[in-house]
């Protein structure tokens, strides 16, 4: 079958350092502009997205930098906090950082004097992924190649810890299921966690390695899905362990795979760096074929925009936006 050429991005933003990782805060801010905070070498970049597609006064993207936060050592990952508010005084912008030390970093600042850092440590290898409890943001939770995912208090101290059976690649947790976590791990097995008995009730089986990304779908609770292999998959967690769809889609390993916050039919996929280009994929689950093909000379990171059908990888000194058909 053919496949489409790759589009263009939509948009591009300059950037001072090379973008390891680049995240949308899923939460509402009290701004008409979506908050956005990207990780590079040294550096952790916070700042403020508006385009044209929700404000025509707006000429293709509007960005305001907010906060330049010095990291010291490169970013692995970043964790938005429901309590960053932009409409409140004091503002208050919190967020944590995964760096290539093993630790986390909480930042947090009132955009003024007053800014905060909290080492917190514990990880014994690299933390690929990390995520704030959505409803307060009092709790994150780590996952972890030393086979852990943790879940922390804001003062550093660790209110859980599990077991892993392979490296953890990613943790998520809805805003409608608080007290339970979705757990994904390296030898393809997703497993969800009640956070008050900290026991196991319920897995997922990719049927395939290296699972290297999964998401739970933000506008349906009952889906996950996942890259394993070169394949993604997609779950009905009321159905079956074994997913409902699978299919090819990067020639090199799969990398990320994150659901649209909109449409809980739409996600997007990205390659590993290849030779030349990283590949990213927009799929839609009534669609056989991606229904876009973006590419990036060192994609990184991967985010969906909170209310528009938007995407954003890091590149090399670049944030490249693909907007996409709902």
């Amino acid at each position: 079958m053919k496949q489409e050429p790759a589009r263009s991005p939509s948009y591009a933003l300059p950037c001072e350092d090379y973008v390891h990782v680049v995240e949308f805060s899923p939460f509402e801010s009290g701004s008409p502009a979506s908050l956005i905070a990207y990780g590079g070498n040294q550096f952790v970049v916070v700042g403020t997205c508006r385009f044209q597609e929700e404000d025509t006064e707006v000429e293709g993207v509007e960005y305001c930098a907010l906060r330049m936060f010095l990291h010291g050592v490169p970013v692995q990952a970043i964790a938005w906090s429901p309590e960053s508010r932009l409409d409140s005084l004091p503002q208050q912008i919190r967020l944590c950082t995964a760096g290539a030390d093993k630790k986390l970093r909480l930042l947090t600042s009132d955009l003024r004097e007053r800014s905060d850092l909290r080492v917190m440590e514990g990880h014994t290898n690299y933390i690929n992924h990390l995520n704030f409890e959505p409803r307060e943001g009092k709790q994150i939770a780590s996952v972890s190649d030393d086979h852990t995912c943790r879940v922390w208090e804001l003062d550093g101290s660790q209110s859980a810890s599990f077991l892993l059976r392979s490296p953890g690649m990613s943790v998520c947790w809805h805003p409608e299921e608080a007290f339970k976590l979705m757990v994904a791990e390296k030898s393809g097995v997703v497993r969800f966690y009640d956070l008050v008995t900290q026991q196991a009730i319920l897995s997922l089986d990719s049927g395939q390695t290296p699972l290297m990304s999964a998401d739970w779908c933000l506008a349906n609770t009952i889906k996950v899905g996942a890259v394993a292999g070169n394949d993604w998959a997609v779950w009905d967690i009321t159905r079956s362990s074994y997913p409902q769809e699978k299919r090819p889609a990067h020639v090199d390993c799969a990398q990320r795979f994150r659901w649209s916050r909109v449409n809980e039919k739409l996600f997007a996929t990205t390659g590993y760096p290849g030779k030349i280009n990283s590949q990213l994929l927009i799929h839609h689950l009534g669609h056989p074929q991606p229904v876009m093909i973006g590419s990036a000379s060192v994609g990184a990171g991967l985010s969906w925009h909170r209310t528009l059908p938007l995407c954003v990888i890091g590149g090399d000194r670049k944030l490249l936006f693909w907007m996409t058909e709902m």
